[in-house]
């Protein structure tokens, strides 16, 4: 299945936000019109759904958000959806009730979303062939991306290669700005640290291959059905596989189980690269969260990235998957090209 770019998005378009996940909780219902405020100030049109209730877990009856979220991504005049943030990680819910051959067979649309959204987003790619784009949700429009990375409406406007790179900081503590402060529009990067390598004997990294990836709380419990990563890896093996995958926030066992999972699954049997996000999430006994990916992973034949900026800690660098990307990890240089062309 080839890989299609939905269109890039631009000033005047419609973008849908539907919660196929927990809706928004009362508290946080000022950052959210911020949010929306932000995309509009950027030149977009936000067209919002009815699924957004955040009274309870999730934001309606499972046939409604699959609905209200197939219908965003059918209607040809919406060309982006976004959620207002991830969940539960219950959001796998979903997942029988979407009309995928009315997604296959509609103009592809910009998908948008980290954390629970991962339970759609990246099958979204692997059973469609559309590009989908990991990394920001809704409530994290308003930041500016710090120097080295882009906002995921510029990654989503592109028409060609671009480039990002470690940032070399991040935030050092749970994140709860927004909840605090709803127009906080900054990150505050009070934490240093950089992208290294599972097997520091390794040397320099230059791969390049066909993202895919997303939370592991979430993918490890589809890895084998509807986020089918090592078939996508045999079908584009001639382009290589990126695997990328970030721990939200379960400790070090469970890690490591989902990650076993994930490679008994096959995910990483074609993988040029895996990249592992950097997280806050707790060790268990014995085992950090580093030693769950080396209990899983480290006997691989490929170069494993670690505290790349494509989880859960800030600041999120956008990840595009089915784009085809190049990774290099070499003396000072840390990063992600991919090729956005058309």
């Amino acid at each position: 299945m080839a890989i299609v770019l939905p269109e890039p998005l631009r000033p005047g378009d419609r973008i849908g936000v539907t919660s196929p996940s927990s809706g928004v909780p009362a508290p946080l219902v000022p950052r959210f019109d911020v949010a929306v405020r932000a995309l509009r100030d950027r030149g977009f049109e936000v067209v919002v759904g009815d699924c957004m209730d955040g009274e309870d877990v999730m934001s309606a009856p499972k046939a409604e958000r699959a609905a209200e979220l197939t219908a965003m991504l059918t209607d040809p005049t919406i060309r982006a959806v976004i959620p207002p943030w991830g969940g539960a990680g219950t959001g796998l819910d979903i997942l029988d009730q979407l009309d995928w051959d009315a997604i296959a067979a509609a103009e592809p649309t910009w998908a948008i979303g980290y954390s629970d959204t991962t339970a759609w987003l990246l099958p979204l790619t692997l059973r469609t062939g559309w590009a989908s784009l990991h990394g920001s949700n809704l409530m994290d429009t308003p930041f500016a991306a710090p120097e080295g990375l882009l906002h995921w409406t510029d990654v989503a406007a592109a028409t060609g290669p671009v480039t990002q790179r470690g940032v070399g900081r991040f935030r050092d503590r749970v994140f709860d700005d927004y909840a605090v402060n709803p127009t906080i529009d900054t990150f505050d990067l009070d934490g240093t640290g950089d992208w290294s390598l599972l097997d520091p004997t390794a040397g320099s990294v230059d791969v390049t291959g066909r993202l895919a990836g997303g939370c592991i709380e979430v993918l490890g419990a589809i890895c084998a059905t509807y986020a089918d990563v090592a078939g996508f890896g045999r079908e584009h093996a001639a382009d290589g596989l990126v695997v990328y995958v970030e721990a939200s926030d379960e400790e070090a066992y469970s890690i490591c189980r989902n990650l076993h999972a994930m490679r008994y699954a096959g995910w990483f049997d074609n993988a040029s690269a895996v990249l592992v996000a950097r997280t806050l999430a707790p060790g268990s006994e014995g085992m950090s969260q580093h030693d769950a990916v080396r209990d899983a992973l480290g006997e691989l034949d490929v170069p494993v990235i670690l505290d790349v900026e494509c989880g859960h800690v800030a600041p999120y660098l956008p990840l595009v998957n089915g784009a085809l990307a190049r990774v290099v990890m070499d003396g000072q240089r840390r990063e992600i090209t991919q090729d956005l062309s058309r």
